[in-house]
C-alpha cells in the first residue's frame, strides 16, 4: 500500500500550474501534427468547452407549436378586423349629366370668345401709337434710326 503524504495547498497549486502548462504544450504539439497530416487543428478553447456544452437543446412539441400558431393567427385576424372597421366605404362616384356637360361646354366657349376678343382689341389700338412714336424718334435722331455704313464711307469713288 502506498504511503500518503500530506502537502500544503501552495505546493498543490504549483503542481497544478505545472501540469496545465504541460497539457498546453502537448495540445500545441497535437495540433501541429494534425495540421501536418492535413486535418483540421482543434482550437484549445473549443476542445475544452466541448465536454461542458453537453446540455440538450430544448425542443417544442408539435401541440405547443400548433397552439402558438393558432394564437398568432387569432391576433392577426383581430388586427385586420380592426383596420377594416375603421375605414369607411367610399361613396359611389358621381356622374355628370348630359345637360350639365352641355352647360359647362357653352360657358367655356363663351369665356374663350371673350378672351380672344379682348386680345384682338388692344393690338388694333396699339399700332397707330407705335407708328407715331417711331416717327418722333426718327425726327429727333436720324442717325439712331439708320446709322451710316462703314463700308460706303471707307471705299473711294472709282470712275
Amino acid at each position: 500500500m502506498p504511503q500518503t503524504q500530506k502537502h500544503d495547498p501552495d505546493f498543490l497549486h504549483a503542481v497544478l500550474i505545472g501540469l496545465q502548462h504541460t497539457l498546453g504544450t502537448l495540445e500545441e504539439r497535437i495540433a501541429d501534427l494534425r495540421s501536418r497530416l492535413g486535418g483540421q487543428p482543434a482550437a484549445r478553447k473549443a476542445a475544452a468547452a466541448a465536454p461542458e456544452s453537453g446540455a440538450k437543446k430544448r425542443t417544442m412539441s408539435a401541440a405547443a407549436r400548433k397552439r402558438i400558431a393558432l394564437a398568432q393567427k387569432k391576433r392577426w385576424a383581430a388586427f385586420h378586423a380592426g383596420k377594416t372597421k375603421a375605414a369607411a366605404p367610399k361613396p359611389p362616384k358621381r356622374v355628370l349629366s348630359a345637360e350639365g356637360r352641355a352647360r359647362i361646354i357653352a360657358a367655356t366657349k363663351k369665356r374663350w370668345a371673350a378672351f380672344r376678343k379682348a386680345q384682338q382689341t388692344p393690338k388694333a389700338a396699339a399700332k397707330p401709337v407705335a407708328r407715331k412714336a417711331a416717327k418722333r424718334v426718327a425726327k429727333k435722331a436720324p442717325e439712331a434710326v439708320a446709322p451710316p455704313t462703314v463700308a460706303a464711307a471707307a471705299a473711294p469713288a472709282v470712275e
